[in-house]
C-alpha cells in the first residue's frame, strides 16, 4: 500500500561543534549574539523530511511516494532516489530555484542549530495530492507553508488519512491555522518541544488535542515517546544504543515506523515500538540516509529489544 510523503527534499550540510553551545553563549548577551562555532568536521548528505521518511519506510519494505519540489541542482538527488527505487512521480523540478539547503551544527550534547534555505520548497503548493493516485495514508511533514496548508486540505477532501507532522515548520503557522491542521488530521506527531509550542499557540492542552484526532504522538528523545489514543496513554520505551553518533533524521525514521505500522494494521504499542527502534537504528549512524538494514535485520532487532516479532 502506497504512503504519500508530503515534505521537503534537501541537501544537509552537517557540521560538528566539539563542545557545548551553552559554553559558547553568554546568557546575558543573547540580545546581541556575534559568535563563531569552529566546526572541523563537515559533510554533505541527502536529507529533507520527505526524503528521510521515504528512505526509512523503504528499508521496512513500505511503498513511499514522495511529493516534493526540487531545484535546478537536484539531479544527484534524483539519481539517489532512482537507485533506491523510490517513486519520483510526484517530485517536481523548479528550474529557477536551488534545492532546499539545511546547514546543521551539532554539539557534544546532540543539541542542534540549523539554518535552512527553502529554495524550491517555496513552490510545494504546485503539487497536488490527486497526482499521487490511490494512497493508503499520507504525512504532511515540514515543507513550504502554502504547500502544507494545501496538501492537508486536499488529503481531507479526498478522505486520505494523514499524519500532521509540523516539525521545524511549526512556527510558520498561527494558532488558528494549527487548529485547522489538527481538525483535518487523523494523527498528530510532534517532539516534546514542538508539543509545548503547539499547546501554547493553539491554547489546547495535549489532552484536548488528543480528543480531536485518532492518536497524538509525542516523542521525547532518550525518554521514549507517549501515544495518546482512544482515551489511553501508552508509554513507548526508548531503544538503548551503544553510542549516539548523529541525531539528524531520527524523528523522520520514527515517523517511517509509524507509517509502516498504520498501513500494516499493527496495534499502537507495536507501532510505537517499531518507530522507536527505527530512530535508534538511525542515531547510531552519520547522516539521515546512510544506515543500511534489511527488513529481516530490523525484525531481528525488534525481537531482541521487545521479545516478540511484529
Amino acid at each position: 500500500m502506497k504512503s504519500l510523503i508530503c515534505g521537503s527534499l534537501a541537501f544537509d550540510t552537517i557540521m560538528s561543534f566539539q563542545s557545548r553551545f551553552s559554553e559558547a553563549l553568554l546568557a546575558d548577551q543573547l540580545h546581541k549574539i556575534n559568535v563563531c562555532f569552529f566546526v572541523p568536521e563537515m559533510r554533505r548528505e541527502f536529507g529533507g523530511c520527505a526524503g528521510n521518511i521515504a528512505y526509512n519506510l523503504k528499508l521496512l519494505g513500505g511503498d513511499p511516494v514522495i511529493m516534493a519540489t526540487i531545484g535546478q541542482d537536484g539531479a544527484s538527488y534524483r539519481a539517489h532516489l532512482e537507485k533506491l527505487q523510490i517513486s519520483q512521480q510526484c517530485i517536481k523540478t523548479i528550474d529557477t530555484s536551488y534545492t532546499g539547503q539545511a546547514f546543521i551544527t551539532t554539539d557534544t550534547d546532540s543539541n542542534q542549530i540549523t539554518a535552512f534555505h527553502p529554495g524550491a520548497m517555496t513552490f510545494a503548493h504546485e503539487n497536488t495530492v490527486a497526482q499521487a493516485g490511490e494512497v493508503a495514508i499520507a504525512i504532511i511533514a515540514p515543507d513550504g507553508r502554502d504547500g502544507m496548508l494545501q496538501h492537508a486540505q486536499q488529503c481531507a477532501d479526498l478522505n486520505v488519512p494523514f499524519i500532521f507532522d509540523p516539525g521545524q515548520g511549526l512556527p510558520m503557522f498561527n494558532g488558528d491555522e494549527l487548529k485547522q491542521f489538527i481538525d483535518l488530521a487523523t494523527y498528530v506527531a510532534v517532539n516534546d518541544y514542538e508539543a509545548e509550542l503547539l499547546t501554547e499557540r493553539t491554547g489546547l492542552s495535549l489532552a484536548q488535542i488528543a480528543e480531536r484526532v485518532t492518536a497524538l504522538v509525542v516523542t521525547r528523545g532518550e525518554q521514549g515517546a507517549d501515544i495518546f489514543t482512544g482515551g489511553e496513554h501508552l508509554a513507548i520505551p526508548c531503544v538503548k544504543v551503544g553510542k549516539v553518533v548523529d541525531p539528524t533524521g531520527c524523528g523522520d525514521a520514527f515517523r517511517a515506523g509509524m507509517l509502516f505500522g498504520l498501513t500494516n494494521n499493527l496495534d499502537w504499542a507495536t507501532t510505537g515500538r517499531l518507530a522507536s527502534l527505527m530512530g535508534s537504528i538511525k542515531i547510531t549512524h552519520q547522516g539521515p540516509q546512510n544506515h543500511v538494514f534489511s527488513r529481516v535485520e530490523i525484525e531481528d532487532r525488534f525481537h531482541q529489544a521487545f521479545g516478540y516479532r511484529f
